[in-house]
């Protein structure tokens, strides 16, 4: 398959069906040259031809082109310090079935063990492909530097290739999560966006005319590491008022804790600050405006006015979010667009599903090169 070709296929996949007028404009082709290209993929069985629709233009009515159906299922998995989290899929990333796995264990074999057994127990026909997403630096399906599972240099894809006989794509989960929301989430129809993530870790993606940025640094969390307030506390690599030192979970929870003089989880310390707890609420409102702060750098810099906030304690944005939309345009040149956000409170389901849609991708890729 030629670049042409998936490029056709990648976006009657992700946006299809389509009418061949659609296609011309989106894809910037002749109609000879949509024919030309469409041609082998429809004999492949890739693509199908739908019943004629008119299409408002003069002439024959248009036949929209669409993925074929039956194409095989695709399993993603979403691995955090504490969980195994699987979806399997459709070749558009719908979901068929799905679970949660706890890990007792965060030695890597015993993780990508349980990872084989979720993905069996998904009991997917046809399995084509898996993707897998984890947090820290990944080449080439290899987890250079996973902390939150204290991992170095494991073979992720080559492991679980061998054990379930099927390839295997291994991404960073903020770069699999901007995939995922791009595709079907909430930067769906959305030509770019930037995608930050609250929760254990502070992550930053980035989509840039519908794709999604992909570089060496995109998978280090240097997010995490944007100063936001030079009078916050201290991470854990010495910075004063990051990311990662305002808004992830953790350090909120530890910054009340030692306000309040006993141990006091995040979930908790967000119930209090909705209830009006004086000092839940300043260390949370901060951490508000600390979000705002970073909204506006992430759309100043990327030239993106759209950004898309995820992750499992994105529930800090409901108890305070006219600080974070304060601060985010107190941050921004008043004649610039106005910051559009959106929130994605899917939880880690939508993290899997990125994965598959980074393993439907990849075999798009290999079929390429075939």
């Amino acid at each position: 398959m030629s670049r042409s070709e998936t490029a056709l296929a990648r976006a009657v996949l992700i946006h299809g069906p389509l009418s061949r007028r659609d296609l011309t404009t989106r894809l910037g082709l002749s109609p000879a040259s949509l024919t030309r290209l469409a041609k082998p993929l429809l004999e492949a069985g890739l693509l199908i031809e739908l019943d004629e629709v008119a299409d408002g233009t003069v002439g024959r009515p248009s036949r929209p082109l669409d993925i074929a159906p039956g194409l095989g299922a695709f399993a993603g998995v979403k691995i955090t310090g504490d969980a195994v989290i699987a979806v399997g899929t459709d070749i558009r990333a719908e979901p068929i079935t799905g679970g949660e796995w706890p890990i007792d264990d965060r030695s890597p074999e015993a993780v990508l063990a349980l990872v084989a057994r979720a993905v069996r127990e998904l009991a997917l026909p046809d399995l084509v492909a898996l993707g897998v997403s984890l947090g820290g630096v990944v080449h080439d399906g290899v987890a250079l530097h996973a902390p939150f599972l204290e991992w170095a240099d494991v073979d992720v894809a080559g492991v679980l290739a061998a054990e379930l006989g099927v390839p295997v794509s291994v991404e960073n989960d903020v770069v699999a999560l901007a995939e995922a929301e791009r595709w079907f989430g909430a930067g769906r129809g959305l030509d770019g966006f930037a995608t930050i993530t609250i929760g254990a870790g502070v992550g930053y993606g980035l989509v840039v005319d519908g794709e999604v940025v992909r570089t060496s640094d995109a998978t280090i969390g240097t997010g995490g590491h944007i100063p936001l307030d030079p009078f916050g506390p201290v991470c854990q690599d010495g910075h004063r008022g990051c990311a990662q030192a305002m808004l992830s979970s953790g350090s909120i929870a530890a910054q009340v804790s030692a306000a309040l003089g006993r141990p006091v989880d995040y979930d908790e310390t967000l119930e209090l600050a909705a209830a009006g707890d004086p000092a839940v609420h300043a260390i949370v409102g901060s951490a508000g405006d600390a979000l705002g702060r970073l909204i506006a750098l992430a759309t100043n810099l990327s030239l993106q006015s759209s950004v898309v906030l995820a992750g499992e304690g994105i529930n800090l944005f409901s108890v305070v979010q006219d600080r974070v939309r304060a601060a985010a345009s107190a941050g921004r040149d008043p004649r610039a667009e106005p910051v559009d956000i959106h929130v994605d409170d899917s939880g880690f389901r939508a993290w899997a599903r990125g994965a598959a849609a980074v393993a439907i991708q990849s075999t798009m890729d290999r079929m390429r090169g075939e």
